[in-house]
């Protein structure tokens, strides 16, 4: 029979295998530390954007040159607007951005000329290149009934809104929020 010695390792030898064990341990933290902060972050980032801000890609003329095709937005949570804000709402599974021009109970009135006013008075509304009564089909003078908003596009002439009794006025249940920055292109970068 042959004997077999019993092998033992140097002192160099134990040092890289502790060091060796040593990284793996370490590795398993910092893995583990790693994943835990991108999970947190994650149900973070998916907290703000359903309950205080939702990004949105503006595509379409309707609120030209206030907002441009391909601008990216972003909408603040919100159930209570002003007139002349912008204001975000779903419609037939889109969503459309519009401005504010009147709330509920107030009466709302376009001449041919396209002027707007609320209550009586005439907005001074520098955002506008185009003032138009169409498309319309709805009879004005009009009273914006409760719990809604009446919007018009920047683009009167190329937006279909609350002139229209196919969009009509937005529903509390319908809205996003309020429109508040623009986040890209970068050269417009800004408040809205």
């Amino acid at each position: 029979m042959s004997e077999v010695k019993d092998y033992k390792p140097s002192i160099e030898e134990l040092k890289k295998e502790l060091k060796r064990e040593n990284s793996k341990k370490e590795y398993r933290t910092v893995l583990r530390n790693t994943l835990f902060v991108v999970v947190v972050v994650a149900a973070l980032a998916v907290l703000i954007s359903s309950f205080f801000i939702t990004v949105l890609k503006i595509s379409g003329d309707s609120m030209t040159p206030t907002l441009d095709t391909g601008q990216i937005v972003i909408a603040q949570n919100s159930s209570g607007f002003e007139p002349g804000e912008l204001i975000a709402f779903y419609y037939n599974n889109k969503v459309l951005v519009k401005r504010v021009i009147g709330s509920p109970g107030d009466w709302i009135n376009i001449d041919s000329d396209g002027n707007v006013s609320v209550n009586g008075e005439v907005l001074d509304e520098g955002y506008i290149t185009d003032k138009s009564l169409e498309p319309t089909d709805i009879t004005f003078p009009y009273q914006v009934p409760e719990n809604r908003y009446f919007v018009l596009g920047d683009h009167r002439s190329a937006s279909i809104d609350s002139r229209s009794s196919v969009v009509g006025c937005v529903t509390k249940e319908q809205l996003i929020g309020k429109v508040i920055f623009r986040v890209y292109p970068f050269n417009v970068f800004g408040g809205l």
